[in-house]
């Protein structure tokens, strides 16, 4: 397909969401909910033709050399299916958004004024590797009243054909527009370039993947873009605090799993309670091969545990998402150096205090400018699931909009509505 055709092909993907938008933001609950059960019902009765068109993308991406954590994340099992589906069947459960008025008031002229909450319309969203995205993305999209346009990875496409084919399915048997969730069935890069260059069609793009690509839609696209582009997060052991529960969170934070953008990358440590705590924490990241970045007081703090992979830290550690079994370690004076540092360096994602400081507490989670900040929990958090949202579509470092945890409510937005008996301004 030529550059012109692959702009023609989405153009149109574009102008069909936009008409399948509007049948969208009238659809009432109980016929969303009709095609998420339905979704749900298909995805458990398609587990084998599933496997099969996952089993071309994997051999595909063995033989292009796909590293094994990619291979793991494309991978679609039975276990990752059933977790879609009874996503699928947890929105259906949901109470509606859509259409509830929130705080309406009498003015003095007799009107009484509140805000509506109502589908942002389009949204397209560009993604990688995982193919379980296509559903969560697509029943998010459905229980929101929204349309959306969906471009996988081109590792995945196969998955992903298989996976929407059985959303278009769902829509059509609730009777709603089966153009309302549409997959760019073609991997040309060109697509990407048209479809985040359409604000006639697209009302927000919403990019979920690495670093690159987060970066290169952020700077080319013509729509609003909810993003995040590092997940560099930090836990703060404050002084005073309860040194074992310390412990404990910091190495979940961690090691829990170190891929996510929610895991812990920074570790400070106030100065008085640095050699209480810093010796047991470093024999926890020892026995599980983290490596440490330190400043100069944490590496003769850490210097005599038994087997710890330390390193001194440059600068640039202070910024780094290691997504790996490395953290930086930093000696602070208290909690006014903690949030100057994370302020400074932290990606302004998710970043937590430990303390018994009800001040400190206080302090950090009003001057920390981050899109989650945490008292006495680990970071691993911060997610939709966890945060009761049913389900997240990315997680959002954006001030504007949508912020943290990007759930139903963020796909959603605010109008202004007017209630009057004849009222006339004089």
């Amino acid at each position: 397909m030529n550059a012109l055709h692959v702009a023609e092909y989405v153009t149109t993907l574009g102008l069909q969401a936009k008409q399948a938008s509007a049948l969208m933001a009238r659809a009432d609950a109980a016929t969303k909910n009709r095609a998420l059960k339905a979704l749900a019902r298909r995805l458990r009765e398609s587990v084998a033709p599933l496997a099969e068109a996952n089993a071309r993308d994997l051999a595909r991406g063995e033989a292009a050399g796909l590293a094994g954590p990619m291979l793991d994340r494309l991978r679609l099992t039975p276990n990752v299916i059933e977790t879609v589906a009874l996503g699928c069947e947890q929105l259906a459960a949901m109470p509606e958004l859509i259409g509830e008025i929130s705080g309406l008031r009498q003015q003095p002229s007799g009107i009484r004024v509140g805000q509506m909450r109502v589908p942002l319309g389009v949204f397209g969203m560009v993604f990688e590797s995982r193919p379980n995205v296509t559903i969560e993305a697509a029943s998010l999209s459905i229980k929101s009243g929204n349309a959306a346009i969906l471009r996988g990875g081109s590792e995945a496409i196969e998955s992903n054909k298989a996976l929407a084919a059985l959303v278009q399915q769902a829509l059509e048997e609730a009777g709603l527009p089966a153009e309302a969730v549409q997959l760019v069935a073609t991997t040309d890069r060109e697509a990407v370039g048209r479809l985040i260059a359409m604000p006639e069609y697209v009302d927000v793009i919403i990019p979920r993947g690495g670093k690159s690509l987060i970066e290169r839609i952020s700077r080319e696209a013509r729509v609003p873009v909810i993003k995040h582009l590092d997940g560099n997060c930090h836990t703060y052991v404050d002084d005073p605090c309860d040194i074992a529960m310390a412990v404990t969170v910091a190495d979940n934070a961690k090691t829990q799993k170190y891929s996510p953008c929610n895991a812990s990358e920074g570790l400070l440590v106030a100065r008085g309670v640095a050699a209480a705590f810093l010796p047991r924490i470093g024999a926890v990241y020892a026995e599980k091969g983290v490596e440490m970045r330190c400043d100069a007081e944490a590496r003769a703090l850490l210097a005599d545990v038994p087997g710890a992979r330390l390193a001194d830290a440059t600068e640039a550690d202070w910024s780094e998402e290691y997504l790996a079994p490395i953290i930086s370690i930093k000696v602070v004076e208290g909690v006014d150096e903690a949030i100057a540092h994370i302020n400074r360096y932290s990606s302004h994602h998710t970043d937590a205090i430990l303390t018994r400081d009800h001040i400190h507490a206080q302090r950090f989670l009003r001057e920390v400018d981050s899109a989650s900040v945490m008292v006495n929990a680990s970071t691993r958090f911060a997610d939709g699931f966890e945060y009761g949202l049913g389900a997240e579509i990315g997680i959002s470092t954006d001030k504007f909009h949508a912020r943290g945890p990007v759930g139903l409510e963020g796909l959603t937005s605010l109008k202004w509505v007017v209630l009057g008996k004849g009222e006339i301004r004089t």
